[in-house]
């Protein structure tokens, strides 16, 4: 050999295992004239190459920037290696080593090669709903193990035909090593059901299905990370026929449409929503409603917006072609429960919304809701991040212990950490009962075992009575760590963006365990790693029934009535306070008396007493709705001098006094305002009120950084506008774009304080 002929040994770690990582670093050997092997391991890809020096260095640099676009290098270690004479390059035999780091590759949809391959009649996946290749396909929701190989997925239960064994083994071949490769012959398949669990013999089940569609019936079908309930779109008894029996009475549905040109038949598309619609991972994109459209209005009542989606499966695209303008496309489950994702538990849970049950036989291994996705000034926002997103983890600034981080109660996830990652789950749900309880322990098993994290240490929220809390004390062996609700949306928000040291923030939301035991949620703090103080915050007012108070936004609007006027409110001139004199009196009485009524200093809270005061509503069908009408009620052009007058106490921890506000606003009202006008005049208050106050903090702290986290900031009018008027008057704001603003991301929070406070 040449004296410049060597060899090294490079170990990657990412997401490098089931992305085609071992396929490229064959070609590319090929095309340096390297000698050597590829194998996966249970760390990642490990790489023994041999060959000139300058060929190598070339190899080393192709290998870093032309790796799969599905692939994401984490780390990467090179070293000096014994020369072995090495005759070719090869992939062989996967390892197991004892130490398991590899990362895992989301679900991801189908790719435009597969998509000409399945719609061409000369090709031999011709209207194969399962067609995939090493660029795309299922990943997360068919892994029981790593490494990343057919044995350790569902796909272990197919045995490839010859033809799809010898693309598997053909280093040229598009599919090399792509698990989840079958064809009609050796593959998953699809078969129709009625909901008595009679086959329906048909040649073609998912054209059929389409016919069933039209005709009006309801469609349970089994996707990717789970069941979906589809009816047509445009049928608004079938639409109707649905929500009663789902019980879900006007919650928008999630709708999915075959191509972009259809999306926008029915709803306004910006370039930045396109290119989420387009994305690999395919969530459901918030996009406003065109006025007229064809959708029914059960859809997505009382709602400027529909959520739409494009397909992601075969099976959709197949399905979709069928000149549907869109599909409802929602979760397969009855209201509050988690997703159906096995064939038997479909049957049984939704046999009583569903007419008939489109079924393969792949199993899930692990349910994952579609995500959920708003496009803003600043970017993207999620809503849920789930299918598409998760595993792929939040890289940090700093490596941390490992941790479980076991999120709130509503839209519940839990968080693991290693290294200088953090792996958030899909979306669990709301905490409420055992179905979601029991995900939620499946969830922690399974991501400790498919990322080979083992938690020294559990972070939990303050709040006792949460399900997510019971379970962390019920462990044996981890150091707990209670953190703070409101105290953790702000950490997660400071997380993402690598922020460090002290900031100020603003975590606006529904719902959170303070720690005088009373409830929180208008909170201005002063965040430094495991340490925040409390600056100030709205001042708190009673919530007259409790839990119905959230159920009922006309309590709340009571209890901040009563609050600005006392006893003089029965004198004020408003619908909220004429619909049943008895009922209010109750309340009133409730609030005098502290009898089940807690005291809150809530955000959330507040919105939904404005919007009862208004008429909006007066009662909920799902968190959020009376404040989203709200927000969607607000005049577009609000003129931002136009605000109500706003007060705080002197003390060192503020209380921001409402009852000016509400004044204001009942003053509007006699005069006869349009609520449009009052709406967008609440909200330009609150971005004022806040930004003028973050300037005195900003004066006794020298603090200019803002981090804005909770529920609350899925509103766009107040994000867009507090963002653009900080920042006017020299703030550096974060907010989230990795995570959502909500609960569904608390669970961050909590793992970095929980790190912090060992730190220290």
């Amino acid at each position: 050999m040449d004296d410049d002929y060597i060899a090294k040994a490079i170990s990657v770690n990412g997401i490098v295992q089931g992305v085609g990582f071992r396929p490229f670093v064959y070609q590319l050997a090929k095309q340096h004239k390297i000698r050597g092997e590829v194998a996966n391991t249970s760390e990642g890809v490990s790489i023994h190459i041999e060959g000139h020096q300058k060929d190598i260095e070339s190899f080393c640099t192709d290998l870093l920037i032309k790796n799969p676009p599905l692939s994401h290098i984490a780390d990467i270690s090179v070293s000096v290696e014994t020369v072995r004479n090495h005759k070719a390059f090869s992939i062989t035999e996967s390892r197991h080593h004892a130490s398991r780091s590899t990362l895992i590759s989301p679900d991801v949809s189908v790719c435009d090669d597969c998509l000409r391959e399945m719609f061409d009649p000369n090709d031999r996946r011709y209207g194969y709903p399962f067609i995939n290749c090493t660029n795309c396909g299922p990943r997360y929701t068919i892994i029981s193990d790593i490494p990343y190989d057919r044995p350790n997925t569902s796909m272990r239960h197919f045995k490839m035909c010859e033809k799809c064994q010898a693309e598997y083994d053909d280093p040229r071949n598009r599919r090399f090593h792509a698990q989840p490769n079958a064809c009609e012959k050796c593959g998953p398949h699809v078969s129709l059901f009625d909901k008595d669990r009679k086959k329906v013999a048909v040649e073609n089940p998912i054209q059929h299905t389409a016919t069933l569609l039209k005709k009006g019936h309801i469609l349970a079908i089994k996707g990717l990370g789970g069941f979906h309930l589809a009816a047509d779109a445009e049928n608004n008894e079938a639409v109707s026929r649905l929500r009663r029996r789902k019980h879900r009475e006007e919650k928008p549905f999630a709708l999915m449409s075959y191509d972009i040109r259809r999306i926008r038949k029915y709803a306004h598309v910006e370039p930045d929503e396109n290119r989420l619609l387009l994305s690999r991972q395919r969530p459901i994109v918030i996009l406003e409603k065109k006025e007229p459209n064809p959708i029914s209005d059960e859809v997505s009542p009382r709602n400027r917006y529909f959520g739409a989606m494009l397909p992601y499966t075969p099976l959709h695209y197949l399905l979709l072609k069928n000149n549907f303008i869109a599909l409802v496309m929602t979760s397969g489950n009855l209201s509050d429960e988690p997703i159906a994702i096995e064939n038997e538990d479909a049957f049984r849970r939704l046999s009583g919304i569903a007419d008939f049950f489109l079924l393969h036989n792949r199993d899930i291994y692990l349910r994952s809701d579609d995500s959920i996705v708003k496009n803003t000034n600043q970017g993207t926002c999620f809503i849920r991040r789930s299918r598409g997103y998760v595993p792929k983890p939040i890289f940090l600034k700093h490596k941390v212990p490992q941790i479980l981080a076991c999120g709130a109660e509503l839209k519940n996830t839990i968080c693991l950490t290693k290294r200088n990652m953090a792996f958030l789950s899909q979306h669990i749900g709301d905490m409420e009962n055992l179905p979601t309880y029991e995900f939620f322990k499946l969830t922690v098993a399974h991501m400790q075992e498919i990322l080979d994290i083992r938690p020294e240490m559990i972070a939990h929220d303050l709040h006792p009575d949460y399900l997510s809390t019971q379970y962390a004390q019920e462990q044996e062996g981890m150091k707990k760590i209670p953190i703070q609700h409101h105290h953790a949306h702000i950490a997660s928000c400071m997380a993402e963006n690598s922020l460090e040291g002290p900031a100020i923030g603003l975590a606006f939301d529904g719902t959170g365990y303070g720690t005088d035991e009373s409830i929180w949620g208008g909170e201005v703090l002063m965040v430094e790693g495991a340490k925040f103080e409390r600056m100030a915050h709205l001042s708190a007012v009673a919530m007259p029934g409790s839990g119905r108070a959230i159920k009922e936004p006309w309590r709340m609007a009571v209890s901040y009535l009563y609050n600005a006027f006392g006893e003089a409110l029965w004198d004020i001139d408003l619908p909220v306070l004429k619909k049943d004199k008895k009922k209010i009196s109750t309340v009133t009485e409730m609030i005098k008396k502290q009898v089940n009524s807690p005291y809150t200093s809530s955000m959330g809270r507040f919105f939904d007493g404005i919007a009862g005061i208004l008429g909006i509503r007066s009662q909920v069908c799902f968190e959020g709705q009376a404040a989203i009408e709200l927000e969607m009620m607000a005049a577009q052009n609000t003129n931002t001098n136009a605000i109500y007058e706003y007060a705080w106490t002197s003390e060192s921890e503020r209380r921001i006094l409402l009852q000016p506000i509400v004044r204001g606003i009942v003053k509007d009202m006699a005069k006869g305002v349009s609520l449009s006008e009052i709406s967008g005049k609440f909200h330009m208050t609150l971005i004022q009120m806040f930004a003028e106050l973050c300037q005195i903090l900003k004066k006794e702290t020298g603090l200019n950084r803002i981090a804005l986290s909770g529920g609350v900031f899925q509103n766009m009018m107040l994000l867009n506008g507090l963002t653009r008027t900080l920042e006017n008057t020299g703030f550096q704001v974060v907010r989230h774009a990795q995570v959502p603003p909500n609960d569904g991301g608390i669970s961050l929070g909590q793992a970095m304080i929980a790190a912090e406070s060992i730190r220290h």
